[in-house]
């Protein structure tokens, strides 16, 4: 590339074996803008699809399998998508892919298609030990019921019915004192904590926020973490302006020092990824998903259900489905968290 034997794009890198030190050097070129930016987590996913796909022994699944994870998954995500893929939704998307494959080689084993599979097969391999991801064939399976494929095959979505038992309340308020006043505690992790266990963040979300998402006014400082900015308690508060001060990427090569990432990453110009912040929450003891679950439930206790979408930057759904938890059958326990 740097002789000219080779153009200066992303085709010529994706030519070369994929791993650590490919991405590295694009994400220095990219940063530097010598290459443009590109979503590449998109790309991933689009490569891995399409080595599944040129795996299927049998053209019949790989045309089917091509219309679910081409024509609906990706298009699906690219029609929500906000500009940026998050590792969590690749995720997802390889999950149902892969349920689907291994589904389709069952039926194919059994001498069976999608189209002549019926009910009682479908719930026969749902008992199987051998039925890896079973929790996310769901979709594939109402998809193929939707397209007329087999209109006759059910398989109900999993409903959230609330928390499957009571959360510690006081551990959460013991974090956050533990994280206001921990001097021993880097400043990353120190915020990273706090909007777990006040706002109900997932360290993905975390991972996302920018410098521009801190709105500083005087002495009042708010965040955006949905459409309606946060004023932040004036401890997290100068917290947070102090991580805008000191955050640093731990690049070393490529880092122009322009990023915006309220949480730098280990490449040039992307942020920490949201398994990085999680790995540090654990670190300092404190459960991601526990703590994202305590506060949701104290939350969706004090707010209506379109406030907390709106300041959490959650959706509706999700937040109205909490606000009914907490005000059924847990009512009695919040009351005695109330008291106490």
């Amino acid at each position: 590339m740097a002789s000219g034997r080779r153009p200066l794009d992303h085709a010529t890198l994706d030519e070369q074996p994929h791993g650590q030190a490919i991405e590295q050097l694009r994400a220095i070129l990219v940063n530097t803008g010598a290459l443009p930016a590109r979503d590449e987590y998109l790309i991933r996913i689009q490569r891995w699809i399409d080595e599944q796909l040129a795996a299927r022994p049998s053209t019949t699944d790989k045309e089917l399998l091509h219309r679910y994870a081409v024509w609906h998954l990706l298009r699906r995500h690219r029609q929500r998508d906000r500009g940026v893929t998050t590792d969590n939704q690749t995720k997802a998307i390889k999950y149902q892919v892969t349920a689907a494959t291994v589904f389709l080689d069952w039926l194919r084993e059994n001498n069976l298609t999608p189209a002549t599979c019926r009910q009682g097969d479908l719930e026969r391999w749902l008992s199987l030990p051998a039925a890896s991801h079973r929790r996310y064939l769901g979709h594939f399976v109402r998809w193929v019921s939707r397209q007329g494929i087999n209109p006759h095959l059910h398989m109900r979505a999993v409903r959230w019915t609330g928390p499957t038992g009571p959360f510690d309340h006081e551990q959460r308020w013991q974090h956050i004192h533990h994280l206001l006043d921990g001097t021993d505690i880097d400043t990353s992790t120190r915020v990273a904590g706090l909007l777990a266990l006040f706002y109900a963040q997932t360290p993905t979300a975390i991972s996302r926020l920018t410098t521009d998402d801190v709105l500083v006014n005087g002495d009042t400082v708010q965040l955006r973490l949905g459409t309606t900015p946060l004023t932040l308690p004036p401890p997290l508060a100068e917290l947070v302006t102090d991580l805008i001060a000191t955050r640093r990427s731990t690049a070393v090569l490529g880092e122009t020092g322009t990023s915006t990432w309220l949480f730098p990453g280990k490449r040039p110009g992307q942020p920490a990824r949201g398994i990085t912040i999680s790995r540090q929450l654990h670190r300092a003891g404190i459960q991601p998903s526990t703590a994202r679950s305590a506060a949701l439930f104290q939350l969706a206790t004090e707010l209506p259900a379109v406030v907390l979408a709106r300041a959490l930057g959650i959706h509706p759904k999700v937040a109205a489905e909490w606000q009914r938890a907490a005000s059924g059958d847990w009512s009695s326990y919040a009351a005695d968290i109330g008291r106490r």
